[in-house]
């Protein structure tokens, strides 16, 4: 059988990548659900959950800053099966883990393979889109990370809930799901590599100058988008289980799967906006979204509650696909994997420092003060943001004329 023979067209290719997107936030999200039934049935302290929980965006970090540009060099289906590879052992760790300390080294295996799967996913999006339907891919890639959380939550959520073996019979689930999108990947197109650029080597972060403008907005969108990813989840959680007066994890996960739904249902609804449009919109949407979440948290209306997840979602779904889809544009070709992980590193650090953060205070002072602190520190970004599109469309304008200009003279020379 010849190479042509054993290569996925280009739409297929599309899908396949995408479906790595959708697999990466599964496998990211699958312990939550799991972490409460460490506490209760392994004795494990509070203090150890958190510690696992930051390893992941700890060793994803590393990741993104020393191999960021790796599927630059080496092509996007080989840095794909490299992260899905580390997410199987991961998942495999978490399967068949009889105690804490397999945990903690699946959690760093996963982080290792979103780290490494998810910018090359990202990318590809854009590189196997139909011409001219480029612009659609952020969206697309928010559509497949939300249904990721979505069978993170429920799939999760049902199997400890209702399903023998609740430690472990989920992670089985998403093994097999992983290994299945691995088999597509492994027929995505081959990577010619260019000569001219040398061996892959540790470099660091690094984004080109004609972009850092650009660049500057969509890790602010991104980053306004994981932040409040990470204040919803994680005492969105809590509030769902203080207002429906329940412990039952499905029920949680469902109600938090709604928002999910909600990213993926706005994200292909505007797949045709322009993403500085999405991000303007997205920062206003975030602001309303954390007044709901406040009033929701003060009022214990499961009502206001469920309001306050469908402008999340909404939130969310404009701030991460207007941001991925402006560098997944505009980024060089050559260096779209790097430009993408930078944007993704610099929101993973804060989504980190914010849910340290905002755990810390919510022990020591509360949920509603925690709350409060967060909508601060959220919003705040989220004008940066806003502010910064403006800064680009006055920019984008002034070149414009500078162009417009330029072309009465060169008609009268010829």
């Amino acid at each position: 059988m010849n190479r042509i023979a054993r290569t996925l067209p280009r739409a297929a290719s599309y899908w396949t990548a995408a479906a790595v997107a959708a697999i990466a936030l599964w496998t990211s999200g699958a312990p939550s659900t799991t972490y409460p039934l460490y506490e209760a049935q392994w004795h494990v302290t509070a203090a150890i959950t958190t510690t696992i929980f930051a390893v992941y965006p700890l060793t994803l970090v590393i990741v993104l800053l020393v191999f960021g540009d790796l599927a630059d060099h080496i092509g996007r289906r080989a840095a794909i099966l490299l992260g899905l590879a580390a997410m199987l052992i991961g998942t495999l760790l978490f399967a068949v883990a009889p105690n804490i300390a397999l945990v903690f080294v699946g959690r760093a295996f996963m982080g290792v393979g979103v780290g490494l799967a998810l910018s090359p996913a990202s990318a590809a999006v854009v590189e196997f889109s139909r011409p001219g339907r480029e612009r659609s891919a952020g969206s697309v890639t928010t559509a497949s990370t939300a249904l990721g959380l979505v069978f993170a939550t429920l799939i999760g959520g049902a199997l400890i809930q209702y399903a023998p073996f609740p430690l472990h019979l989920d992670f089985w689930v998403l093994v097999i799901a992983i290994a299945a999108v691995g088999v597509g990947v492994w027929f995505l197109p081959r990577h010619t590599p260019d000569e001219s650029r040398g061996p892959w080597r540790p470099r660091g972060v690094a984004v080109a100058p004609s972009i850092r403008l650009l660049y500057v907005v969509a890790a602010l969108a991104v980053s306004v988008a994981y932040m409040f990813g990470s204040v919803f989840l994680a005492l969105g959680a809590q509030i769902a289980e203080e207002i429906t007066a329940t412990r039952n994890v499905f029920v949680v996960g469902a109600i938090l799967a709604i928002m999910s739904a909600i990213i993926g249902v706005t994200a292909i609804a505007t797949r045709s906006v322009r993403p500085q449009l999405l991000i303007a919109i997205g920062s206003v949407v975030t602001l309303v979204a954390f007044g709901f979440l406040l009033d929701s948290a003060f009022s214990g209306s499961l009502q206001v509650f469920m309001v306050t997840t469908l402008v999340s979602g909404a939130a969310y779904a404009l701030m991460f696909a207007g941001g991925l889809g402006l560098i997944g544009q505009n980024a060089p070709a050559h260096h779209r994997a790097g430009t993408i992980s930078a944007v993704y590193l610099v929101a993973y650090i804060l989504q980190g420092a914010a849910a340290i953060a905002l755990g810390l205070v919510a022990t020591a002072s509360g949920l509603r003060t925690a709350l409060e602190l967060g909508a601060v520190v959220v919003s705040v970004f989220a004008i940066a943001a806003l502010v910064a599109t403006q800064v680009l469309r006055v920019r984008d304008r002034v070149e414009q004329r500078v162009t417009d200009a330029a072309v009465p003279v060169s008609a009268l020379e010829e």
